[in-house]
């Protein structure tokens, strides 16, 4: 007589996106309810009576707008994620791959991040200059006001005037984004849509559109589908979420880091957007060094 209980079949993948939405639906919405419970507690009444101190446009409000961004992270990317691998009784670490990474790999990891930055650049630039046709003119300059409303809150949100905000940047725009992005975005959608799709290459490019959608940076929406796609190969040939965690990471400090030294410095944060920091031939050489350096990844991968 056995006493080993065998892990009972999952459910099916269509039933796991549904999972994924409703969790995400309810995380969101428990995490906000708690964000904003935090906010009364420290500003009260002032919530309700300043309007500036929900609309994000303050830098004396900056710490609200933080909070919920938090809130936003952990419950419309984390939280579901988890209660998904909950739901199918499976640990964390073995319903998504969280063996533990090896130095090589991570050095070549940062390869890859360093050598695709042109190439990620290149990308941005042919996005900033996507024009609709004559009809959709009118959804294409929703599009820009969208755009420019979003800009004016990444900029308030990357304004640093000590260490303890570069710190605090580091943790929520790229420690905090990149686990519970990559858990929801590689983890939950990937691998169910592989169970789906049954192709992990059909189901790495889906998820890597819906993880550029869903920024709803629409002049943004390329270099993001791209690095996506890059996250996505970085999981399934490695079977850890680690690497695409780190990848993630890397990216998301190097903006932050950048926005630190360009302030410490009085370079307006808007001078990085539209301009082109190599020649035609460095994209060339970016997008070649590329593609050898993944090669080198999955090889090693195996």
């Amino acid at each position: 007589m056995s006493f080993i209980q065998k892990d009972r079949e999952e459910n099916s993948p269509y039933l796991q996106l549904l999972m994924i939405i409703f969790y995400a639906l309810l995380g969101l919405l428990v995490c906000i309810i708690i964000a904003f419970g935090v906010a009364f507690a420290i500003y009260g009444k002032e919530l309700f009576s300043n309007p500036d101190a929900l609309q994000f446009t303050s830098i004396e409000y900056r710490p609200i707008f933080q909070l919920f961004l938090f809130a936003q992270s952990v419950g419309l990317f984390l939280v579901p994620a988890y209660l998904l691998s909950l739901t199918e009784g499976r640990p964390l670490n073995r319903f998504y791959g969280l063996k533990a990474p090896s130095i090589k790999m991570i050095g070549l990891v940062v390869i890859i991040m360093v050598v695709s930055a042109p190439l990620m650049e290149w990308s941005a630039l042919i996005n900033q200059k996507m024009a609709l046709p004559g009809f959709l003119k009118g959804l294409e300059q929703w599009m820009k006001e969208s755009e420019e409303a979003l800009k004016q809150t990444t900029l308030l949100l990357l304004k640093m005037d000590t260490i303890a905000d570069f710190l605090l940047n580091l943790f929520l725009v790229a420690l905090v984004a990149a686990v519970s992005e990559e858990f929801i975005f590689r983890g939950a959608i990937q691998r169910t849509l592989t169970r789906l799709f049954r192709s992990s290459h059909a189901a790495i490019w889906v998820s890597a559109f819906v993880f550029s959608a869903i920024h709803m940076q629409f002049y943004g929406f390329l270099p993001r589908f791209m690095m996506g796609v890059g996250f996505g190969y970085l999981y399934v040939w490695t079977g850890s979420l680690w690497y695409s965690i780190i990848a993630h990471f890397l990216n998301n400090a190097v903006a932050v880091c950048q926005a630190w030294y360009m302030q410490r410095n009085n370079i307006p944060l808007t001078e990085a957007d539209n301009t082109a920091h190599f020649a035609w031939y460095g994209y060339l050489i970016s997008f070649i060094l590329t593609l050898l350096a993944f090669q080198i990844f999955k090889k090693q991968a195996k």
